[in-house]
């Protein structure tokens, strides 16, 4: 595609450069040249030449330069003269096939369609449409995994993940921002919320085989059957992550489907929030109920929710005696108003901790 591409810009320049212009692949060939004779010609001296040059040589009256100078061993163009003219249309040239390959690439490559398609860069009315130029089926399902860094870095361990998932017609592996790699994995439409959260654990696991230095943080996606629903999928990853930063810190790997509710407050307006928070605690209740017996009560309190409200299991988890624990929890409600003995009262209690840890948080969006 791009050959065909750049004979056309080399074609319309004819005229305006009046010399013989080209490009030659990394085989040493010239693949398009204003002067149509010399397509197919083999210059593979030339790319030994550019090998010990940092921009551009010239050998045989001819300047030569790379299109793109990061890319040794990549496509060059050439144009006949060694002057400083033949230097600038060299330079012109190079610049313009290297966008114009970029473009076609990213018009032809999944991968950035896919990136398109997540941030929202693109009509939902074209994406059926390429969808079906790029060969996409409707059978396919995907689930996105927003792999973030705890803090910024040189250099991403993009060569890692991407050694993976190898496999660049069925998974995405694509860098967003400094922090954030994505991976936009085809799975089964019977994989479950458990399988993806096993294959997020294996991701962390290599890079700390690795010796990657920073924690890694990991969303995860439900699953979608629809291309147009990546969008959606990518944006339930990093709610995902954000969530699991306020209410599950210790937790690498955070599933959406598994948020609970963290979720439904994550999305609350803060007003809503301290109103609720007012309206069950009586004033400085709660601050009473944590500086009272160094913490004791609050202790208690995540005890018994860890323990499913049971009071047996609640004091053996403590080492206190069954009636200890009944006279703690009756502290509790002489402060607070709420009997956590009561499964809607306890609900409520634990609605206000999560809201209260959310509020002190004031989490920045990622």
């Amino acid at each position: 595609m791009s050959n065909r591409l750049f004979q056309s810009v080399i074609q319309q320049m004819k005229g305006v450069v009046n010399r013989n212009i080209g490009v030659i692949d990394g085989n040493g060939i010239v693949t398009a040249s204003s002067e149509l004779s010399r397509i197919g010609e083999i210059r593979s001296d030339i790319h030994d030449e550019l090998a010990f040059s940092q921009e551009m040589a010239v050998l045989g009256g001819v300047t030569y330069r790379y299109i793109n100078a990061a890319d040794k061993g990549g496509a060059i163009v050439f144009v006949e003269g060694g002057d400083a003219e033949a230097d600038t249309f060299s330079r012109l040239l190079a610049i313009t096939l290297a966008n114009i390959s970029n473009l076609s690439d990213e018009k032809y490559d999944k991968g950035s369609f896919i990136k398109n398609i997540m941030l929202d860069n693109i009509l939902p009315s074209d994406i059926y449409i390429k969808s079906k130029e790029l060969h996409f089926t409707s059978e396919e399902h995907h689930a996105v995994l927003v792999i973030k860094f705890s803090d910024k870095v040189d250099m991403m361990p993009y060569d890692i993940i991407q050694g993976m998932f190898p496999d660049k017609t069925h998974d995405y592996v694509i860098n967003i921002g400094e922090q954030d790699i994505v991976l936009v994995k085809e799975v089964e439409p019977t994989a479950d919320s458990q399988e993806l959260e096993q294959l997020a654990a294996s991701i962390v696991e290599t890079l700390m085989t690795e010796s990657y230095p920073k924690r890694v943080y990991i969303g995860i996606s439900t699953i979608v059957d629809n291309l147009k629903d990546l969008a959606r999928a990518y944006k339930e990853a990093r709610i995902a992550l954000e969530v699991g930063k306020v209410f599950d810190t210790e937790r690498s790997v955070i599933s959406y489907e598994n948020l609970g509710i963290g979720r439904l407050i994550y999305q609350l307006p803060t007003s809503l929030c301290e109103a609720f928070l007012q309206e069950v605690f009586k004033r400085g209740s709660l601050e009473s109920l944590e500086s009272r017996d160094d913490d004791t009560q609050m202790k208690t309190v995540r005890a018994f929710f860890e323990n499913n409200l049971n009071v047996s299991k609640t004091a053996e988890s403590l080492y206190v005696h069954r009636n200890t624990l009944v006279y703690r929890l009756e502290k509790i409600r002489k402060l607070t108003g709420l009997d956590l003995r009561e499964f809607d009262h306890a609900v409520t209690f634990k609605v206000a901790l999560m809201v209260r840890k959310y509020l002190s948080t004031k989490p920045a969006k990622f």
